[in-house]
């Protein structure tokens, strides 16, 4: 079996060199039981594979240098919270390589997937990865941006008209503001747009924030999806984050048919901290993903909208 000693020597082969005294840590399991009952067929919306750094090459243009995770893991986390299925979605890090993410897939073995693609991923390519279960691409992302509304339209416009041809649909981590700006394109799309991580909401802000009228709007008449995940994303009030309820409130009081549930394990600290350079280990969050899903619960009290969240959406958009 792969070891964390192999990833090491790994990373420092394939360039990623490692400062005195760094390893790989151990990703985060769940350390607390799940409280509720999980419904057969849940599925987990977001997830993410690193690979060995000798076999999936990080992109030259990547910001930050992941811990390695191993498929095992990924299986033991998902046991613990008696999920069947997952979705992994490409990291930033690799850019449009996602070698990673399909070999993480065929190692779960009940996933689908979410690549990362730009305008030299030819055709083929999406047919032959839609065959082996990715079912869309995430085309902007908190880490590598854009920001800038202007700079993010033509994006989505791009692959709006790009994905329709593939069957594909759209995922964004992004802000607000980008969210206001695309509100148009979204309602006109011909492909399912989704917004990660409660749709970039900053739970200190409130309910009232510039923009969450308008996702708030998506997600209600049905253009889009929200995924529910990354918590400690969108606020600082850990473990159980508080701040976030609200939020994920009005989403499933919005439209309990467009929400989806994610851990986005193995949850990496992606935050660009002064000083940082793309070489240094970015580490791990130490995330308790058992607690974590145990908000869901607070948040729908309602088992039939829980299976709608953990089951029903996910099997409809992902086509599992």
């Amino acid at each position: 079996m792969l070891t964390r000693r192999h990833f090491v020597t790994g990373a420092i082969a394939a360039g990623a060199l490692l400062r005195a005294g760094d390893a790989f840590a151990k990703a985060s399991q769940p350390s607390t039981a799940v409280n509720f009952e999980i419904p057969p067929h849940a599925c987990d919306c977001h997830t993410h594979y690193y690979g060995d750094p000798q076999k999936f090459p990080l992109s030259p243009e990547h910001v930050n240098t992941p811990e390695g995770t191993l498929p095992e893991e990924m299986l033991a986390l998902h046991r613990a919270l008696h999920m069947e299925r997952v979705v992994i979605v490409t990291p930033s890090a690799y850019g449009a390589d996602n070698s990673s993410t399909l070999y993480g897939m065929k190692a779960h073995g009940n996933a689908r997937g979410i690549a990362v693609v730009n305008d030299k991923t030819p055709d083929t390519d999406f047919d032959s990865m839609y065959r082996a279960g990715v079912r869309g691409a995430r085309i902007i992302s908190g880490v590598s941006g854009p920001t800038d509304p202007a700079s993010a339209r033509p994006i989505y416009e791009g692959a709006m008209k790009r994905f329709k041809n593939h069957k594909w649909m759209i995922e964004l981590y992004t802000n607000l503001a980008v969210t206001s700006a695309i509100k148009d394109l979204v309602h006109a799309s011909a492909v399912p747009t989704v917004f990660d991580h409660f749709g970039g909401v900053q739970a200190e802000l409130g309910l009232k924030q510039p923009g969450f009228a308008d996702l708030l709007e998506l997600i209600r008449s049905g253009s889009a999806y929200v995924k529910i995940s990354g918590a400690y994303r969108s606020s600082n009030k850990g473990p159980d984050y508080p701040d976030v309820a609200p939020f994920a409130k009005a989403f499933i009081e919005a439209n309990p048919d467009r929400v989806l549930w994610g851990s986005d394990w193995p949850h990496p600290d992606s935050t660009p901290y002064p000083n940082r350079k793309p070489s240094d280990i970015m580490p791990l969050y130490p995330i308790d993903d058992g607690r974590l899903l145990n908000q869901l619960p607070v948040w729908a009290p309602d088992p039939a909208i829980r299976k709608k969240i953990l089951v029903d959406n996910p099997a409809r958009l992902y086509g599992f």
